[in-house]
């Protein structure tokens, strides 16, 4: 090196602004057990598991009036 620095350029959005947010739930341990199955099978994170189940029951769910 030549002693310059890497120029990193900025992000557009802040941090954290990535259209995500963080929030804790309690969920029964059977539950995570069974994600974690889920996960482990589909090679996916448990995290990726719990956005698509959740999108999926959101968008399949109907209100009884």
């Amino acid at each position: 090196m030549d002693g310059k620095m890497i120029e990193i350029p900025k992000k557009d959005t802040p941090r954290g602004e990535d259209g995500y947010k963080t929030f804790s739930i309690r969920i029964k341990e059977e539950t995570v057990k069974a994600l974690d199955g889920l996960a482990q099978r589909s090679n996916r994170s448990r995290n990726e598991l719990i956005n698509m189940l959740l999108e999926f029951g959101v968008e399949n769910s109907v209100i009884e009036e």
